[in-house]
């Protein structure tokens, strides 16, 4: 039914898509799932000039990783954000050892790994013949079916509908292209899209899918204290889901908790879910409960943006 538009697919990819990026350059499952695994929530550019060669260098292997440190698997992935999936890349990495699963249900099974996940490693790194669902992806579907909203799982049907299993690989990477640079969510070049005798939305491509209530960011305020004692500083290492595992300064609500300080100037960072606001201060005094470090021993530590933004304030 969609073979015509398939290979109209096909033809704009070869001229089109991205065949450089380094992970279709491969067929490790290990540096495939690690590319999956960062571009969860990240985009390709900032994925590709800071984190993913680093990252390979110091971790080549599923074996390195796994026999690594939860404090220098965190330190690579400094910056980089949303540090669960570090943390659940690390877990899958332990119960793997040498080798990650093949099948969609067991590469399910391990942490971090949902169904999309599972669906993208299996495609690129095995070359099953199952449908992947991206952000890209996603936005193709409900404009080729003009699907105003959708369930998962109605959505899920509607990629096997409209799946090549002859081509399943170049299927999928197509798709992903396609989506980043012609079917996006701010813009449809339909004139340019291999699609347009099949896309159902195509005279209202925006319209689809129905687009959410733009929430309002809440701000968060805090003070952050950074502690000083004999020329080291104290930090503590983060037990909450947030930021779990970086360590971190001295944090507090309310500025009547804090006395004695020096005030260092003001900090922003936005977050995926709220924005923080901070004022930094310098307290020369001795806290119990944390441990201490030099700036040079600082470096060697896993810290969040924000706290790297409060320590460059003290010069």
């Amino acid at each position: 039914m969609y073979k015509k538009a398939h290979e109209s697919l096909y033809l704009w990819y070869k001229k089109n898509g991205r065949h450089d990026l380094p992970w279709r350059q491969t067929d490790d499952p290990y540096k495939i799932w690690v590319s999956e695994i960062m571009l969860q929530q990240t985009q390709v550019k900032t994925v590709l000039d800071k984190f993913y060669f680093p990252f390979l260098q110091r971790f080549p292997t599923l074996s390195d990783l796994a026999y690594a440190g939860e404090d220098e698997v965190l330190k690579q992935w400094e910056g980089l954000g949303y540090y669960t999936r570090a943390r659940n890349l690390h877990k899958s990495a332990q119960l793997c050892k040498d080798s990650l699963p093949v099948s969609v249900q067991e590469l399910i099974a391990l942490p971090g790994i949902g169904q999309s996940t599972a669906h993208a490693i299996a495609a690129f790194a095995y070359k099953t013949p199952v449908p992947i669902m991206d952000a890209n992806v996603k936005r193709i579907l409900y404009r080729i079916f003009a699907i105003k909203k959708a369930s998962d799982k109605d959505l899920w049907k509607k990629a096997y509908d409209f799946f090549d299993t002859d081509r399943p690989y170049d299927f999928n990477q197509a798709l992903m292209d396609l989506g980043s640079s012609i079917c996006t969510g701010k813009a449809a070049f339909c004139e340019d899209c291999p699609f347009i005798s099949v896309c159902k939305a195509a005279e209202d491509p925006l319209s689809y899918p129905e687009k959410k209530a733009k929430k309002t960011t809440p701000v968060r305020k805090k003070h952050i204290v950074i502690h000083t004692y004999n020329d080291k500083f104290a930090l503590r290492q983060r037990n909450t889901r947030f930021l779990n595992g970086l360590w971190g300064f001295s944090e507090y609500e309310d500025s009547e908790e804090i006395s004695a300080t020096k005030m260092l100037g003001n900090i922003s960072h936005a977050y995926s879910h709220f924005k923080l606001e901070a004022q930094v201060h310098l307290h020369k005094s001795y806290i119990e409960e944390h441990e201490w470090f030099s700036l040079e021993e600082i470096q060697t530590l896993a810290l969040s943006t924000a706290d790297h933004k409060a320590l460059a304030l003290l010069g």
